[in-house]
């Protein structure tokens, strides 16, 4: 009977404890087609096989509405962009207050802002947009806020150029290019880009490059910038470096999900780049360091304890 009673109690512990256990997270990844969606899903699968009854949903979004949602607790994790998630801590537009309640876990690849121009639109550098024909992703985007910035930036606004188009699809911003519509393509993303080499395979096209001027204001405003060069070769014909405005893909986390839960994430990233890199190749190679690098967005005591560790800080 005594042993009986003593089965039933350890049962009865186990499902009290179980709910316990279990760890249920959100994960805000990308728009379906990007890139995010899919790494979204192979961090997922590698968290949780790390972190015993950790369950993860990943669920589709944007870099600033990712932001967002950790901040009004609407999730838990987020992919973010440097640059954007420090205009969110700053409470800079397009946000409408201070985020508070985010935090860094790992910077995982680099983003280049590409103004690449029709070789015979004679745009070699920035203050050559004026009267200019852009086109650009839609208001909001990381890419078009960096558009209208780096116009701001060098005495212009939309209404310099000759005309201004916001498309949704990369696909799209390149058929109006190819088509003579625009002279100018802006984008944020890796690089090679296949939207700029498709557009590259029916034009004659050049990068415009970041000069000092236009990189050290957005710098001191915003430590989530950096400069970036895109090597010479990237694109056909492109015969020599081209230095460009760059920003961190990041991972965010909400500041109160338990440190060793976040520690063990952060270990495991820094564990499987190559598995990350088979969806990215942007990934591969990078070390604790890289991960670990300052963009201005304060760590989770949980990655800060890995990094610490690995003597990356």
């Amino acid at each position: 009977m005594k042993i009986r009673l003593a089965l039933l109690a350890l049962v009865a512990a186990a499902v009290v404890a179980a709910p316990a256990a279990a760890q249920k997270l959100t994960f805000m990844t990308g728009p379906q087609g990007g890139v995010w969606v899919p790494l979204g899903g192979a961090l997922v699968g590698m968290w949780e096989k790390a972190i015993p009854g950790l369950s993860v949903t990943a669920t589709p979004g944007a870099g600033i509405a990712n932001v967002r949602g950790v901040d009004e607790g609407k999730a838990h994790l987020g992919f973010g962009n440097s640059s954007t998630t420090v205009d969110g801590l700053e409470g800079r537009a397009p946000y409408p207050k201070k985020v508070t309640k985010v935090c860094q876990i790992a910077n995982i690849y680099p983003q280049y802002f590409q103004v690449v121009a029709l070789k015979d639109a004679n745009v070699g550098s920035f203050a050559d947009l004026k009267g200019k024909s852009v086109v650009t992703q839609p208001k909001g985007n990381t890419g078009e806020l960096l558009t209208e910035l780096v116009l701001k930036l060098n005495g212009m606004e939309y209404k310099s150029l000759s005309r201004i188009n916001f498309q949704a699809s990369y696909t799209d911003a390149v058929s109006l290019v190819k088509d003579g519509h625009a002279q100018v393509f802006t984008l944020g993303t890796t690089a090679p880009a296949s939207s700029v080499m498709d557009l590259a395979s029916a034009r004659d096209i050049s990068l415009v490059p970041v000069d000092d001027k236009t990189m050290n204001a957005l710098k001191s405003s915003n430590p989530g910038y950096n400069r970036l060069i895109i090597k010479a070769g990237t694109y056909p014909k492109q015969d020599k470096d081209v230095p460009v405005i760059g920003y961190s893909t990041h991972i965010i986390a909400a500041c109160d999900l338990p440190e060793q839960m976040v520690y063990t994430m952060v270990k495991t990233m820094a564990a499987n780049v190559d598995s990350m890199s088979a969806v990215n190749k942007a990934i591969a190679g990078i070390t604790p360091k890289d991960m670990a690098v300052d963009i201005g967005v304060p760590f989770h005591k949980g990655a800060a304890k890995f990094y610490k560790e690995a003597g990356a800080i």
